[in-house]
């Protein structure tokens, strides 16, 4: 009995870190609908939302700008990410290891794992807020950088910790939270919508009779355009659709949802990412944001923003349990990734233990305010960062055989760091922080050339670096 009981905890557990995905733990696309609508329909759309209207956006420049950036998004898990995973079948860091060599691919997921920590760190930071309503202790502010009470620290503790053994546990045990969690959060995030609305039209005094009069008090009221907030960058159409794409650049063009898809029985189980798309980052981020206006409608000196009061004055303790459990499906499966990197540094250690350790990194990056509060320019800077590594994956899966040259290279010529794919990822983020720095291009517009550089630069560079190696 008791090998029996060992047996089944080492199934639950086993993530094929260094394997193809076996037939026999593929998953149905019921699985993934639950997982992208729980992750992306989360605690983060309470701040993303409100940052919007705090960026002074317009009611035209927001819907539509969300319509087409998500749209993209859609597609680019669909026919950049998928194809692979659901071919090789592999996580993104083995994946790597075989193009890149054991030592580059060490650096990129040292700096994944630590971007993934700081990511999910912001998602416990928006179930914290939560738990600052019921207890009464002092939040952060809109400005604010570090923790400013003991009681914030500890709210943020409790719930770190309870996050990070649950993404410890797996990707199914994630994929199953999410599914049982995600169906009552939307009906949440759509009444605080409405509710927001109904606010608003009881302030105002509006008759709404058609869509076009709905339309009119958005336009007016809600997303009204103008100034930004202090410190905050003026948002734009294009504002909107570059961040709608690329906010979760990391995991579609970055190419980390390949340790997620790699489960997949068929490539187009992807389209589930429209589940979190629309439902999260677009009707959520809209809901949230109406909230946020009202906010400022009824006190234009109060710019905080934090998803527990907001989520409370809408929609009471539902409002708070919503917020609660949106930050622990969302912060799962970062955390659950971040596991996957850092495991991937350590083979011999347990992911279970890695995935405790990265939770903790999460936990203690999310007692400092400052990376949720400027969230819109963070998660630009990370997918920024990662984005030229999923280009070369791209390349090298696709394109690089058809050249003449050989995939996998590091695995091929028993290289441990493939300088062609190095290169690559140094070169173009130099670029990319040039064209930020002096150039002036703003970092929520620089991810897609600097895509397209490094596909070319890493072809360019392997052809030499591949000749080279072979001569000597």
């Amino acid at each position: 009995m008791v090998g029996k009981d060992r047996e089944n905890k080492k199934r639950r557990t086993d993530e094929f870190e260094r394997q193809p995905v076996p037939a026999s733990a593929l998953l149905g696309f019921k699985s993934f609908v639950g997982m992208y609508a729980g992750e992306h329909c989360a605690g983060t759309e309470l701040m993303i939302g409100p940052l919007f209207v705090a960026a002074g956006v317009s009611a035209f420049d927001l819907v539509v700008g969300l319509i087409v950036g998500n749209a993209l998004a859609v597609l680019s898990w669909m026919f950049l990410c998928a194809p692979i995973a659901t071919r090789a079948r592999l996580t993104l860091y083995y994946q790597l290891e075989k193009i890149c060599g054991k030592k580059l691919v060490t650096i990129y997921n040292c700096a994944n794992g630590v971007m993934f920590c700081f990511l999910a760190g912001a998602m416990i930071t928006v179930s914290a807020t939560a738990l600052g309503v019921w207890f009464n202790f002092q939040m952060p502010g809109l400005n604010d950088l570090y923790p400013n009470s003991f009681g914030w620290v500890l709210a943020v503790l409790v719930v770190g910790s309870l996050i990070a053994i649950v993404a410890a546990y797996g990707y199914e045990t994630v994929a199953k939270f999410a599914s049982v969690a995600a169906p009552w959060m939307l009906f949440v995030f759509l009444a605080f919508g409405l509710i927001g609305l109904r606010n608003f039209i009881n302030a105002t005094g509006a008759e709404i009779k058609s869509a076009g009069d709905l339309w009119r008090l958005a336009e007016t009221h809600i997303w009204k355009g103008g100034h930004p907030q202090p410190g905050q960058v003026k948002f734009t159409f294009w504002h909107v659709t570059f961040f709608a794409w690329f906010c979760n650049m990391a995991m579609h063009i970055g190419m980390s949802d390949l340790s997620v898809l790699r489960f997949a029985r068929k490539s187009w189980y992807s389209v589930a990412s429209a589940a979190g798309m629309y439902l999260g980052h677009f009707m959520a981020w809209l809901c949230a944001s109406i909230l946020y206006a009202h906010q400022l409608y009824l006190n234009p000196a109060n710019i905080d923003v934090l998803p527990g009061p907001l989520a409370y004055k809408a929609a009471g303790i539902a409002g708070l349990l919503c917020v609660i459990i949106a930050g622990w499906t969302t912060a799962n499966p970062t955390i659950y990734r971040s596991g996957l990197a850092f495991q991937a540094i350590m083979p011999k250690k347990s992911r279970f233990a890695v995935t405790l350790f990265a939770g903790g990194v999460a936990t203690l990056a999310g007692m400092f305010p400052a990376i949720a509060m400027k969230l819109l320019g963070f998660v630009a800077l990370y997918g920024m960062l990662l984005m030229p590594m999923g280009a070369v994956i791209f390349a090298d899966f696709w394109l690089i055989k058809k050249l003449g040259m050989k995939n996998n290279f590091a695995e091929f010529s028993n290289k441990s760091f493939n300088w062609a794919a190095g290169l690559t990822w140094f070169v173009t983020l130099a670029i990319c922080w040039w064209l930020v720095q002096k150039a002036g291009v703003q970092i929520f517009f620089v991810s897609l050339p600097g895509w397209f550089i490094a596909a070319a630069l890493y072809l360019f560079l392997s052809y030499f670096y591949q000749r080279y190696v072979s001569e000597n």
